[in-house]
């Protein structure tokens, strides 16, 4: 009976600490992807072409949020774990913007189906109309992505909770690891 509880205990912390992660990461998406849809919307409005797609943003960050965990979940970033820390998150950045990519394309072409869309139209939905739309959604989504890749990797380095505490709550956490390397 006390294991079941148990395990049932560990459970619904580990169901709790996903939701957290998947609400942080939403977040984390909604601002930057916000970011540049506002700006978007700027530039389109300085043209006189309405471009407001809010909600569309913040369904749009958990769809992609949900795709990062189930990337984390299956260890897809961990290839330059023993490497020094700037190959690790580049490593994890780009892994994640393949994911990304990936995933995305796979439900664009549902979608398109679902709507009778050409699969050419169903794929400028994910990258854009040419090349240089592409390539620059490509680099604004990675560049959206090392922020959370530094996070990750230096927890992965340090220790979750102590990068955690030291970039949100108290810089003395910082201490420790100094003191550990002085020795």
């Amino acid at each position: 009976m006390i294991d079941r509880a148990e395990s049932s205990g560990k459970l619904r912390e580990r169901a709790l600490d996903e939701l957290k992660a998947f609400a942080a990461l939403s977040l984390y998406l909604y601002i930057f992807l916000g970011a540049v849809i506002l700006y978007k919307s700027a530039v389109l409005n300085s043209v006189g072409v309405q471009f407001e797609v809010w909600g569309i943003v913040a369904i749009k960050a958990m769809i992609l949020a949900k795709f990062m965990l189930f990337a984390r979940m299956l260890h897809a970033e961990r290839r330059h774990q023993n490497k020094p820390l700037i190959w690790s998150i580049c490593n994890h950045a780009l892994t994640f913007l393949v994911v990304l990519l990936l995933l995305t394309t796979v439900e664009e072409l549902v979608l398109g189906a679902i709507h009778d869309r050409p699969t050419s139209v169903s794929l400028t939905h994910v990258v854009g109309a040419n090349v240089l739309q592409g390539g620059a959604i490509c680099l604004i989504m990675f560049l959206i992505l090392l922020p959370y890749s530094i996070f990750t990797c230096l927890g992965e380095a340090l220790g979750g909770p102590a990068v955690f505490r030291l970039f949100f709550v108290d810089r003395s956490a910082a201490r420790g690891v100094r003191e550990r390397k002085e020795r």
